[in-house]
């Protein structure tokens, strides 16, 4: 069986999260016949060099004699290790161009990579990942910016927190104003933002109630795809259809931000896909929305005003509503936008045992087996060379 390494994370700012726990590496040691795991030693990671020790795993710098790769984010290129297998989050599917240096650097040195973020079912669910957890950071993070916008109630910050657990009990006695969230998307991120919805004691209501009705409590509509999309032609919602002709169909959500105050958004976008609005819309004195947790986090993308990573550290700014500028936070003629990509990283302890329990359930096993489909499918590179199903990135390849 191939070795594994865990590859301390290089991209600044520093992530914290790992692929594997002490726990689960020494239970993968003593149940899967061969496995054998190296953890490269790291300052930063959320379980210390002691822990994964004390759990019987070997730490070492060098990680070389390793075979597989396990990382979290992009993999610097001074650190890239010639003729190896890595798997992390590479970010380059959709032709990042931040990223195609690392994607010509892997090329280069013979790399096979294996993208999490391409590991699928056959229906085209995601297998893996930490969206439940950005889900819950998100959530909260949007609910904090509001209450720091207008004054009725305050929350601290996740990452004070000393695990998911200790979180929920900072939710105790929060009571919140009689405001309306939209919440959109029907994946892992919209499971995590609907459980903050559901311990903040924010009640579901159905669509047409949502857009009539003011409430005395607060509320929250759950936009999926039928929700939010229908076809310019025939004036129905078909999944399937719309992911292979996403160009075909037209977004409901203008219907919605006269009527909201927050929008959570966690729907799944690329750039053939309808937004959920322009950017001009900021300018209609009809659109209701101040505050906007675009977990998903396309720059530019489902959310117009969303214009790049804030940090953990510094979570929200604003959006002029008439100049479309970067602006300070909770300006009276701005819309605050909460968009950070390493949400899950708040939390995390957390995030890591969740997304250590996935790859042991659904890819561990398949990872060391020749020809297996899902594992295939999630290959972007093998041996430096292009795989067949990532042949749409030759032009992005060139260089």
């Amino acid at each position: 069986m191939p070795a594994i390494a865990l590859i301390r994370e290089g991209k600044t700012p520093s992530d914290e999260r790992v692929a594997l726990t002490p726990a689960q590496c020494k239970w993968l040691q003593k149940n899967l016949p061969g496995c054998t795991i190296t953890v490269q030693s790291s300052a930063t990671r959320c379980f210390t060099d002691k822990e994964y020790e004390l759990a019987g795993i070997t730490v070492q710098e060098d990680v070389s004699d390793c075979d597989i790769m396990f990382g979290i984010k992009e993999v610097p290129v001074s650190m890239l290790i010639p003729d190896k297998t890595y798997v992390f989050f590479s970010h380059t599917k959709k032709k990042q161009s931040y990223n195609q240096a690392l994607m010509h650097a892997m090329m280069d040195k013979n790399i096979t990579l294996i993208d999490y973020e391409c590991l699928e079912h056959e229906d085209g669910q995601r297998i893996i990942g930490f969206g439940f957890f950005a889900g819950i950071v998100g959530a909260h993070n949007g609910i904090m910016a509001y209450g720091n916008r207008t004054g009725q109630f305050s929350l601290g910050r996740v990452y004070k927190s000393k695990d998911y657990r200790a979180l929920i009990h900072t939710y105790f006695g929060l009571k919140l104003p009689n405001i309306k969230i939209v919440v959109t998307g029907s994946g892992r991120v919209a499971h995590g933002i609907l459980e903050i919805m559901n311990l903040m004691d924010v009640q579901d209501v159905e669509e047409d109630d949502f857009l009539s009705k003011e409430f005395a409590y607060p509320v929250y509509v759950h936009l999926k795809g039928a929700g939010l999309y229908r076809h310019r032609a025939t004036g129905k919602y078909n999944r399937e259809h719309f992911h292979n002709h996403p160009e075909e169909y037209d977004c409901l959500f203008e219907n919605y931000y006269s009527q909201a105050d927050i929008l959570m958004n966690g729907i799944y976008w690329t750039p053939n896909m309808p937004r959920l609005f322009e950017m001009e819309a900021l300018k209609d004195k009809s659109f209701r929305i101040s505050t906007i947790a675009d977990i998903t986090d396309d720059k530019n993308g489902s959310v117009p005003c969303n214009l790049g990573d804030a940090v953990i550290s510094d979570p929200v700014y604003g959006v002029n509503r008439q100049t479309f500028e970067k602006t300070a936070p909770y300006l009276p003629e701005s819309v605050d936008v909460m968009a950070v990509g390493n949400l899950p990283n708040e939390l995390p302890r957390d995030a890591s045992r969740y997304f250590g329990e996935q790859l042991i359930k659904h890819v561990l096993g398949d990872l060391v087996r020749d020809g297996n489909e899902i594992i295939e499918k999630a290959t972007i590179l093998r041996k430096g060379k292009l795989t067949e199903h990532f042949e749409y990135l030759s032009d992005y390849a060139l260089h």
